[in-house]
């Protein structure tokens, strides 16, 4: 239960969850403070939710509230802010839930991730051995590598979390009420359950192209991300997939320093950028 005065900011996007998240919270015990739970068929998600957090950061704030969460419109994803206005996003959710699933069963077989999953996380969960695998991009294919692997855990950075003990698809809530349940249960902040966990810098770059490129057989473009990853020394990761829906290729580097990510995202989309256009 959420009592002794949790005090919590829900946007619910004007979309899916409007009507039952609130209530959920309120009949846990919660403090409950609502944003974007006036749909009228035309506004969800528009400027609230979370794909547009800013509204529950200054909400958490100005309300000196504990933490703020936040959906979707279609409620499947979601994001928290702590009382101090960070975001935490979809792999530090994951996280809490993973480590909670350690401290309250003992053992968690193994977690799956996506391309885009932070390298931080992947990290963290082989310190405290959990076995992790990449899909695609896209909850279905987090779904099917879950059931291939006969794991009960999988997620997407942008808050898209699969919990198959209790439901076959990604339900915010669900994810929600998990994350309240490590709170409130361990008597630990956000922060305290986040520890362990080193989100490393993200560079994304998007480069239009002109022509189709095949990034698995390029042979320049399989050198670059070569010398790339030779600089990183196994410190950081490196990724180049084709936009799905436009004419782009989404170049990314993660590193233990923003500055390095950066100048090698660069180095990388300059050689995409010359054999693009």
């Amino acid at each position: 239960a959420l009592k002794n005065g949790k005090r919590i900011v829900v946007d619910c996007a004007h979309g899916a969850t409007y009507y039952v998240a609130p209530r959920v919270l309120s009949e846990l015990g919660a403090e409950i403070i609502t944003i974007g739970t006036s749909p009228n068929g035309l506004n969800i998600n528009e400027s609230v939710g979370s794909t547009s957090p800013k509204k529950l950061i200054d909400k958490v704030l100005s309300e000196n509230a504990d933490l703020g969460i936040a959906f979707d419109g279609d409620g499947d994803r979601l994001l928290f802010v702590d009382k101090n206005g960070d975001v935490i996003n979809g792999d530090g959710l994951l996280y809490i839930i993973v480590k909670d699933r350690l401290r309250t069963k003992g053992s968690c077989n193994g977690v799956v991730g996506t391309l885009m999953t932070n390298l931080g996380l992947e990290l963290a969960l082989k310190n405290h051995g959990i076995a992790f695998s990449r899909a695609k991009v896209g909850d279905r294919y987090v779904s099917e590598l879950m059931e291939k692997n006969n794991w009960v855990l999988g997620g997407e950075s942008s808050g898209h979390i699969i919990c198959s003990d209790v439901a076959t698809t990604g339900d915010g809530l669900i994810a929600a009420l998990k994350v309240l349940f490590a709170i409130v249960d361990s008597k630990m902040e956000l922060s305290e359950l986040l520890s362990g966990l080193h989100v490393c810098p993200q560079e994304m770059i998007n480069v239009p192209i002109e022509k189709d490129i095949d990034l698995e057989s390029d042979p320049e473009i399989l050198k670059a991300v070569k010398s790339v990853e030779e600089k990183l020394n196994e410190s950081g990761r490196v990724l180049l997939r084709a936009s799905g829906t436009e004419p782009l290729i989404r170049v990314m580097v993660e590193a233990n320093d923003l500055k390095v990510a950066k100048d090698l995202a660069k180095e990388l989309a300059a050689v995409v950028t010359k054999i693009a256009s």
